[in-house]
């Protein structure tokens, strides 16, 4: 396995199975990265933004890279990705689209939006596995983030 980094992971899933699955297997992959977790498009721009429960000085660091889901309650994971990448601030944060819909509209819309990849969420917990190792091996390990690199 490749060397991780410890760079904060934000996960924006609604599902919390999903989410300590995808926990769950990243720790076994002994990903050493601080995992942050928001269940809702509006709880992500609130986090970036530092605004709502998220102005307070205890806010979680910044992360550099971001598993988005689509299909979330509230402001959608479309509006969130559209949002953030037009932002100068958030432009440069990788975002993974991690989600359950395979339809061609949304995989163009979400790269025409600057997603820097797009993943469908398998079925079974060994493909999910082997989707997340591949996820962590290249995120986590070989990309190098510009965010880090320069600041």
């Amino acid at each position: 396995m490749t060397q991780t980094s410890c760079e904060p992971l934000l996960v924006v899933e609604d599902n919390t199975a999903d989410f300590r699955m995808i926990k769950r297997l990243m720790r076994q992959m002994d990903v050493q990265s601080p995992i942050y977790r928001c269940q809702t498009g509006d709880e992500a721009l609130d986090l970036m933004y530092q605004e709502g429960r998220y102005q307070s000085s205890e806010t979680p660091e910044r992360p550099a890279i971001i598993m988005l889901d689509l299909n979330l309650p509230g402001t959608d994971g479309r509006t969130v990705l559209a949002r953030l990448k037009q932002d100068e601030r958030f432009k440069m944060i990788p975002i993974i689209v991690f989600t359950t819909s395979a339809a061609p509209q949304d995989i163009e819309y979400c790269y025409q939006q600057g997603a820097n990849g797009y993943m469908v969420k398998p079925l079974g917990n060994q493909d999910l596995k082997k989707m997340l190792q591949a996820f962590v091996d290249y995120w986590l390990g070989i990309n190098r983030s510009p965010f880090f690199v320069f600041s």
